[in-house]
C-alpha cells in the first residue's frame, strides 16, 4: 500500500479531522483514508454509453438524426492484412 504525507496542515483542520474521526469511531488516519476514497472514487461509475444516450435525449436527438451516419458510412469491406 502507498503512503502519503500531508505537510503544512493547519492546526484547525487537523483538530476538525480528529473530532470527525472520533464521531465516526475511526482513527484520524482511517478518517482521512475514507475522506480521500469518497472524494476520488464515486459510488457509481459513469458508463460512457449511458452518458452519451442521456446527452442525446437531453438535446433532443432522434433515430432519424442517426440515419445520416448510416447513409454516409463507407460500406466497402476492409482489405485483409498481408504479412508477406
Amino acid at each position: 500500500m502507498a503512503m502519503l504525507t500531508v505537510r503544512n496542515l493547519p492546526d484547525d483542520v487537523h483538530r476538525a479531522l480528529r473530532v470527525q474521526a472520533a464521531l465516526h469511531g475511526h482513527s484520524t488516519e482511517a478518517e482521512v483514508r475514507e475522506i480521500l476514497a469518497t472524494a476520488v472514487k464515486p459510488e457509481t461509475r459513469v458508463r460512457l454509453g449511458d452518458a452519451l444516450a442521456a446527452l442525446g435525449r437531453q438535446i433532443g436527438l432522434t433515430n432519424e438524426d442517426f440515419e445520416v451516419f448510416n447513409q454516409a458510412r463507407d460500406k466497402t469491406p476492409a482489405k485483409p492484412l498481408s504479412f508477406e
